[in-house]
């Protein structure tokens, strides 16, 4: 449609990629999104589109390398000047990549890994990918060409396990096996880290190819000096270590199971639902705002963290997120943000109201509401069932959302202090002595 994207563009960057949604169809939803920025570009004056893509150097490519390959051809056909620049595994705070190696050597001192962890890459760190694209837009000797770029080394996914263990100064022993069968690799990805098995599967099949760039001018072009990898790691740990990631893969909504626009679910439901909801009298609002604020996480939350780490490996069994996605940020949310198993739908800091949408694998839809109003704390869960087995789960669960509920309320509010709750009157909440 006219007027969605402004017509007086100079350049465009084309970053997108579908691998995390979909095993068998990503190709097809890569190609349809092709398609749509090139038609939009063509309503435009754009002189110039940049591709990031990923090296395709190999005969034998993987699904989401030849998917890469079908999108410069169908970005190619566009009304405008074309540069590919194509990169392997990206090492920057946030990346798929980044967090995929920082749970594995972090969790885990030995790792019997698949034989694809025997496998060359050249890793490149993210501030020379974006040196590299901010270089090439408009710049007239890269039109119509394509050139892979990368880090200055080359290296076994092995080595980029032990060189971040290194940097980490942790001692870490890996094992190649063989006999380790991709699919049971992508289990093994999805269970230890916080990647979906989609996407756990999509990089399975991608790691067995040997992902080495061709050599080029470039960087001497730009006066770009690679960054060795474990400098890459430093820089990317430095970020996390500052609260200061940006943004992150797992704040994606592919990383879960909402894939609408989170706006649609602010809206908690009242008709057809069961609710469990604690009113608390609070004496410090700023401190109790700042207990919501830091919810989940490192954090926990707040009260019996063990049982929703077991409910969070339940639903890492059954397929869904689990608890390992963790918070961007530990001071921060934002709307949109993973937190856990939780989406955030709406965080208001100055009005003192956090909502989060459930994304673990339910029976139905769940919410989970913290609000502040003239000192009374208000927690609300609400769960609005799906057949017959939905109000089954609800009812099977009460008592333990009776005492977690109760548990995490009496925290949040008051700390470490035990509280008694009266429902229907919060003047009459009172600090138990």
């Amino acid at each position: 449609e006219p007027g969605i994207i402004p017509e007086d563009i100079d350049g465009a960057f084309y970053l997108i990629h579908s691998m995390s949604q979909s095993i068998k169809d990503f190709s097809e939803l890569e190609a349809k999104s092709a398609m749509n920025f090139r038609a939009y570009m063509d309503l435009t004056r754009v002189k110039h589109v940049v591709y990031l893509s990923g090296i395709v150097n190999s005969e034998q490519l993987s699904k989401h390398l030849e998917s890469r390959k079908n999108v410069e051809v169908i970005l190619s056909e566009g009304n405008y000047n074309f540069t590919v620049l194509r990169a392997g595994i990206i090492v920057g705070s946030g990346s798929a990549s980044f967090e995929i190696i920082r749970d594995l050597v972090e969790k885990l001192p030995l790792m019997l890994a698949p034989k694809w962890a025997l496998t060359k890459t050249q890793p490149i760190a993210i501030r020379d990918v974006l040196s590299y694209l901010t270089s090439a837009i408009l710049c007239e000797e890269c039109y119509d060409k394509s050139y892979d770029i990368g880090g200055p080394e080359v290296m076994t996914y092995r080595d980029m396990l032990l060189q971040y263990a290194d940097v980490r100064g942790l001692k870490r022993v890996i094992i190649p096996l063989p006999i380790i069968s991709p699919k049971l690799s992508s289990y093994w990805l999805y269970f230890v880290t916080a990647v979906s098995y989609k996407l756990a599967a999509n990089l399975v099949d991608s790691m067995k190819i040997e992902v080495i760039g061709k050599p080029n001018d470039l960087a001497d072009r730009f006066n770009i000096v690679p960054i060795p990898y474990k400098d890459a790691i430093r820089l990317a740990f430095a970020k996390v270590e500052q609260n200061s990631v940006t943004s992150t893969w797992k704040d994606s909504l592919v990383s879960g199971r909402l894939q609408r626009d989170i706006s649609e679910f602010i809206q908690v439901p009242t008709n057809g639902t069961y609710r469990d909801v604690q009113v608390l009298k609070v004496y410090d609002p700023d401190a109790t705002s700042i207990r919501i604020w830091s919810i989940g996480g490192e954090t926990g939350w707040y009260y019996a963290t063990w049982i929703w780490k077991i409910r969070g490996f339940l639903d890492k069994l059954s397929g869904g997120v689990g608890l390992r996605r963790g918070r961007t940020n530990l001071h921060e949310i934002h709307p949109g943000d993973s937190l856990d198993f939780w989406r955030v739908l709406l965080a208001d800091e100055d009005r003192k109201r956090l909502l989060l949408y459930a994304e673990m694998k339910l029976p139905g839809e769940a919410w989970l509401e913290f609000s502040i109003r003239d000192n009374i704390f208000r927690q609300t869960a609400t769960f609005r069932p799906r057949g017959i087995f939905g109000r089954f789960y609800w009812f099977m669960y009460m008592p333990f959302h009776f005492f977690i509920f109760r548990g995490m309320a009496s925290r949040i509010a008051w700390g470490r202090m035990e509280i008694e709750i009266v429902f229907n009157d919060p003047s009459k909440v009172y600090e138990k002595e």
